[in-house]
Parts: C-alpha cells; sequence; structure tokens
C-alpha cells in the first residue's frame, strides 16, 4: 500500500503563544481516551496547570464534551476528537490537524484501552485478542510514532515528554480474568523503556504509570460491578486508588518536575 501523504502539521509552524488567562507559553498536551474514568481525569488536571487539552474518544460524544467544558471552565484552550487509535490514517489526521492556536505539541498520553470480559486463555478468541491487542498496542505505537514526529528535536520539533497508561496486570498476568488484557500491557511497559532509550537524545521523555485498582466504570462495563468491593481488602492500603490520584501521578511524568526521569514504569497501585 503506498504511503499517505502527510500534511505539515499546524503546531510544527507556531513556537506557543501566551495563554490569555495564565500568561504562560502555551503547550498542547493530547490525551487519548479522555472522555471519562482516568483520561478525564487527566484531561481536567491537565487544563488546570495550564495545558492546552486536546482529548479523544471513541464513541462517548456527550462525556468528552463534558470535559471539554470543565477545562474551558480553568481557563485552557480544550478540544474533543472522535478517534480509533488502532486506525492508522485517523491518527495520521489527528496529529496532522493539531490548532496553531493551542500551541506546539509538547505531550501526549496514551491512555486509550480496553479489556475484555473475565476469561480463561483456554476459552479466548483470535477476534477478542486481536481487538485487544490493536487498541492497547498498535494504538500506543502508532500515537507515540505521529508524537515523536512532531516533538523530536532531531525533526525540528521542540521537545516534550510521553506517559504511557499500563496496569499492574502487566507484571501481574491476570490468570482467570484476562491474560490477553496482562500481555498487551507488559507490551507497553516494553515499548516505553525501548521509546525512551531511542528518543533520549531527541528532547523526548517517556515513562509508563502502572495503575492497580482505580475506581472507574471500567471494572462495571467488564460485568464486575463488585470487584471494586472484592478485591480492596486484599490490597496493602485496603482501597481503591481515584482518577484524580493516577492522573497527578501523569501530570508529574509529562511535566518538567521530572525532566530527568525517563524509561521508568511507576506503579501507582497501593502496594499491590
Amino acid at each position: 500500500m503506498a504511503a499517505r501523504p502527510r500534511r505539515p502539521t499546524s503546531s510544527h509552524a507556531v513556537r506557543g503563544g501566551a495563554d490569555s488567562v495564565t500568561g504562560m507559553e502555551r503547550r498542547l498536551a493530547i490525551v487519548t481516551g479522555g472522555s471519562r474514568g482516568v483520561g478525564a481525569a487527566t484531561a481536567r488536571m491537565l487544563a488546570g496547570e495550564g495545558w492546552s487539552v486536546l482529548l479523544t474518544y471513541r464513541a462517548e460524544a456527550a462525556a468528552a464534551q463534558a470535559v471539554v467544558a470543565d477545562c474551558r471552565s480553568a481557563g485552557a484552550w480544550a478540544r474533543a476528537v472522535p478517534l480509533d487509535v488502532s486506525d492508522e490514517g485517523a491518527v495520521e489526521d489527528v496529529f496532522a490537524d493539531l490548532p496553531a492556536e493551542a500551541g506546539p505539541l509538547r505531550g501526549l498520553v496514551n491512555n486509550a484501552g480496553i479489556v475484555a470480559p473475565t476469561s480463561t486463555v483456554a476459552d479466548l478468541r483470535a477476534d477478542r485478542v486481536r481487538r485487544v491487542l490493536e487498541v492497547n498496542v498498535l494504538g500506543v505505537l502508532l500515537c507515540a510514532r505521529e508524537a515523536v514526529r512532531a516533538m523530536s528535536t532531531a525533526r525540528g520539533g521542540g521537545g516534550g515528554s510521553i506517559v504511557n497508561v499500563s496496569s499492574r496486570a502487566a507484571a501481574l498476568g491476570s490468570p482467570g480474568e484476562y491474560v490477553d488484557y496482562a500481555g498487551s500491557k507488559a507490551a507497553v511497559d516494553t515499548i516505553t523503556r525501548g521509546l525512551a532509550l531511542e528518543t533520549a537524545n531527541e528532547g523526548i521523555r517517556v515513562n509508563s504509570v502502572r495503575l492497580g485498582l482505580i475506581d472507574t466504570e471500567i471494572h462495571a462495563r467488564n460485568g464486575q460491578t463488585d470487584r471494586l468491593t472484592r478485591m480492596a481488602p486484599s490490597l496493602p492500603m485496603q482501597r481503591a486508588g481515584t482518577p484524580a490520584e493516577a492522573a497527578a501521578a501523569i501530570s508529574w511524568l509529562l511535566g518538567e518536575a521530572s525532566s530527568y526521569t525517563t524509561g521508568a514504569v511507576l506503579d501507582v497501585s497501593g502496594g499491590r
């Protein structure tokens, strides 16, 4: 298949103007899967810290627009766009059409991900596994590729930071629940390390936040409405984490406070 022609991105044409509310130089962060849960909390937190925020969503337009409204209320530039991160052409289009008024791209939060209903490996179907890997692994690589092309100082960019959202399942394996999901997140951790080393001298830092049991809708969507109450007593901290606690770790790794940190995997899991 012939390569798709690449349009110049408007973010490459500007170095970022001053935000009229904060007075800070504008810089743009893309948050995939930003309509709910950890992604939504991250978008809101970044907006409050002066980032322009472009969040992507798969289907929940109303929820995404509510997050955008909250970001704008904090004085930030914000927009939401629909995106299937496993669709190469769609990912290219989003990154090729970044608005100049948002400032140059300086951050990517690879948060979009899916988990299928619980299953043993013996009962897995190929189509299920394929979709999990397409979203959780291919999607991370495609978005990271486009972010590197935009931010790399070797390609004329101004540098930046990538934070990949992983899971403690990568280390625990999730037996009897979703080994395929655990495997996809282990791949994310490996991608984090490899890409960090690959781009360390190009002004880009790449880190991973490995989340444990977080109080979001994903458990109910996966058919486990009691998972939080069932598992919380077994954790060292005996409670689930909040989306805001996850967002705080992501924000730290994305920003300048972690300027000497790259290739790291940060566990945010209550000690599990």
